[in-house]
């Protein structure tokens, strides 16, 4: 299994996770945060077009993450995966695309792709992150929570690969001119994860297997990849350590051996 990322940060989101049995390849986006022409553009930079996909599964509603989602479902015939709370949300975009619910710990099949969706706290209707495996390796995403649970510390425990928010900087965003209410809505209980907390996340983890971690999901004005790599480093010991950018995201990665 090897995943690869489109973009990641707030002006758009995007990952790819596939994995290959015999001769055939099932390749899945988790999340489509840009336009049609945009997103086409990205997947041809990983070497990828829309007609490799098997579908789409998306985390939650704020356009980051689902504002491409379903016109490209709708132009390239790409079925969708989302929680009704995420439905409800969106609905009235979804004419013409088929789509399919899951909630927290009902795992879905996608070809030769196994995903389990997780809740996690985030102001949202029904936000879910996942974890993917193919009976081998697995993977777990972490992209936009406000808070350590203990649900999401078990759920991401023994994974080969992670793909963690680091999305700010304590300090960098309390000096930030980013209005008072934002600043509250993003450091708050369901906004986004800064360094140190994403850190003290992989600390409890279970990391028997764990392979390689990326820091994702990265503010640019109120976060810096060093920064990021600095704590993730504090709290992962020798794990090799990536950071994705808004721009190229990152190449493809392999998830287990």
């Amino acid at each position: 299994m090897k995943f690869a990322s489109l973009g990641s940060g707030s002006e758009g989101n995007s990952l790819l996770i596939s994995t290959a049995s015999g001769t055939t390849r099932t390749t899945v986006m988790l999340d489509c945060g840009f336009p049609i022409r945009e997103t086409e553009r990205r997947l041809q930079r990983l070497g990828t077009s829309p007609s490799d996909l098997a579908g789409i599964v998306v985390t939650h509603e704020h356009q980051d993450h689902v504002g491409g989602v379903f016109k490209f479902a709708r132009r390239h015939r790409i079925p969708v995966w989302l929680s009704y709370g995420t439905y409800q949300a969106v609905q009235k975009h979804c004419d013409d695309v088929t789509f399919n619910f899951c909630r927290d710990g009902e795992r879905l099949v996608i070809d030769d792709l196994e995903l389990t969706p997780y809740t996690v706290p985030h102001d949202a209707r029904e936000p879910v992150q996942y974890v993917a495996s193919d009976g081998s390796a697995r993977l777990g995403v972490l992209t936009d929570a406000g808070h350590s649970t203990p649900h999401l510390v078990e759920v991401l425990g023994g994974c080969d690969a992670l793909v963690l928010e680091c999305n700010h900087d304590r300090e960098m965003l309390a000096n930030s001119t980013y209005p008072p209410s934002l600043r509250q809505r993003i450091s708050g209980a369901y906004g986004h994860l800064s360094n140190d907390t994403t850190a003290h996340i992989l600390q409890m983890l279970d990391k028997s297997r764990l392979k390689t971690i990326v820091g994702a999901h990265l503010s640019k004005q109120n976060n810096m990849p060093e920064l990021a790599h600095a704590a993730l480093a504090g709290a992962a010991g020798d794990i090799e350590i990536l950071i994705a950018c808004q721009e190229d995201g990152f190449g493809w990665i392999c998830a287990g051996d």
